[in-house]
C-alpha cells in the first residue's frame, strides 16, 4: 500500500511537471514568438494543444486521412501544428509549384527538431551552401554508373534472396520492399564489407526510424529516448566501421559512399561521415521501397504491361542462360550491360515516378515573410 501510494505521488508530481512546462511554453510562445499584428493573415486552420499540436491526429491514422479532413474543412492551404512545428499545409499544384519552382528561392528544406536530432546535425539535409554541395558531389560519385556497375550481380543475389523468402508466406509488400531496399543501401554505402556489419546496423536503425516521427521528448521509456539510445549505438557501430577501414588503408579502392566520404582530399570528420551515413540510409531506403510498392500495384492492375515486363526479363534470363556458367554450372550473374535491355521496365519505372505519391509530405521553411493569394506564409 505504501509503494502504491508513493508511485500514485510520483505520478502526479509528472503530471504537474508536464502541465508546468506546457504552461511555460505556451506563455513564452504568446509573449516573443506571436507576430506582432500581421498586415496579411495566416491561412486557416488550428495550432491544436500546446507544444504537441495536432501531432497525434496525423500519426494515429493514415496521414492521408487527417489532410483529407483538413482540406474538406479549411481548403488546400491550412495552418497546423506537427511535431513542434508550426506549419502552413499546401496541396494544390499551384501552391506546390510556387513553393518549389516560382519562388523556390524564398525557401529552404528543413525538418522537425526530432528528425534533425537522430540524423545528426552535420547531414546534408540540414545544411547549404559550400558544405551542401560538396557533400552532393561525393555522394552522386558514390552512385555513378562505374560504381553501380560492379555491384548488380550483388544486387540482383540480394533480389533473389528476398524472393526465396517470401516462397509460402503472405507478406506486407511496402514492409519486405523496405526490407530489400535497406540491403541494397548498405551494400551502396559500405561495399562488401556490409554483410560483417548487416545485422547490427539492421536492429539499430530499425529502432532509431520508429522515433522518426515522434515528440522530441528525452525522458525514458518515451519512443523518442529509445531512438535516440539506438542513435548512439549506430554512430558507434559506424565509427569502428570507419576506423578499421582506415587501419586497412583500403580508403582508396573502394568506390562506396563510405571510400567516398573517406576519401574527400579536404577531408570530413568521422561525425560528419556518420551523420550523413545515416541520413542516406534514411533518404534512400522508404522512398525507393515506396516506388517499388506502387511499381508492383501498376503492374497487377495493367495485365498487358506485366505482361511486356515479363517476356522482356525472360528474354534477358534465356540469354544468360545461353551463356556459358561457371565452373559449377550456375548461371551467369546480372550484368550492367544487361540492365540497358530493359527499355519497357524502365518505361514503368519512370511512369510510376510520375503519378505515384511517394512521400505523403515534406517540409520546407520561408525564409522570410512570403505572400500567397493574400495570405502570409511565415512559418513552415
Amino acid at each position: 500500500m505504501e509503494i502504491s501510494s508513493i508511485l500514485y505521488s510520483m505520478l502526479c508530481m509528472l503530471a504537474f511537471v508536464v502541465f508546468f512546462l506546457f504552461l511555460i511554453h505556451s506563455l513564452i510562445s504568446k509573449l516573443f514568438f506571436t507576430p506582432s499584428s500581421p498586415k496579411l493573415p495566416l491561412p486557416p486552420g488550428s495550432l491544436g494543444w500546446p507544444y504537441v499540436g495536432e501531432t497525434f491526429q496525423l500519426y494515429s491514422q493514415n496521414p492521408n486521412v487527417f489532410f483529407a479532413s483538413k482540406q474538406k474543412r479549411f481548403g488546400s492551404i491550412f495552418k497546423t501544428h506537427i511535431l513542434g512545428c508550426p506549419c502552413v499545409m499546401i496541396s494544390s499544384p499551384e501552391a506546390a509549384k510556387f513553393v518549389l519552382v516560382t519562388r523556390s528561392h524564398l525557401f529552404k528544406p528543413t525538418f522537425p527538431a526530432s528528425k534533425e536530432r537522430m540524423l545528426g546535425k552535420q547531414a546534408i539535409f540540414f545544411h547549404q551552401g559550400d558544405y551542401h554541395a560538396k557533400l552532393r558531389k561525393l555522394v552522386l560519385r558514390a552512385f555513378m554508373p562505374e560504381a553501380i556497375r560492379s555491384i548488380v550481380p550483388d544486387i540482383e543475389s540480394i533480389a533473389k534472396d528476398s524472393l526465396q523468402s517470401w516462397e509460402g508466406r503472405l507478406v506486407n509488400t511496402f514492409q519486405e520492399m523496405k526490407t530489400f531496399t535497406f540491403n541494397v543501401a548498405l551494400l551502396s554505402i559500405f561495399g562488401k564489407d556490409e554483410i560483417l556489419y548487416r545485422e547490427d546496423l539492421k536492429r539499430c536503425y530499425y529502432i532509431l526510424e520508429k522515433g522518426y516521427n515522434s515528440m522530441p521528448i528525452n525522458l525514458p521509456g518515451t519512443l523518442f529516448h529509445k531512438s535516440m539510445k539506438a542513435r548512439k549505438e549506430l554512430a558507434q557501430i559506424l565509427a569502428k566501421i570507419i576506423s578499421t577501414r582506415r587501419q586497412r588503408k583500403q580508403v582508396e579502392d573502394h568506390k562506396d559512399l563510405l571510400g567516398s566520404f573517406m576519401g574527400d582530399k579536404e577531408g570530413l570528420t568521422d561525425q560528419q561521415i556518420a551523420d550523413n551515413v545515416i541520413g542516406v540510409i534514411f533518404a534512400a531506403r522508404d522512398t525507393t521501397a515506396s516506388v517499388l510498392t506502387w511499381i508492383v500495384k501498376y503492374l497487377g492492375e495493367n495485365p498487358s504491361v506485366l505482361q511486356a515486363v515479363t517476356e522482356e526479363q525472360e528474354a534477358i534470363m534465356r540469354t544468360k542462360e545461353e551463356e556459358e556458367g561457371d565452373d559449377e554450372g550456375n548461371q551467369k550473374a546480372l550484368s550492367w550491360s544487361d540492365t540497358k535491355k530493359m527499355p519497357m521496365t524502365s518505361r514503368v519505372i519512370q511512369e510510376t515516378l510520375r503519378v505515384a505519391s511517394i512521400l505523403s509530405f515534406t517540409f520546407r521553411e520561408a525564409v522570410e515573410d512570403v505572400e500567397y493569394e493574400g495570405q502570409l506564409k511565415k512559418l513552415k
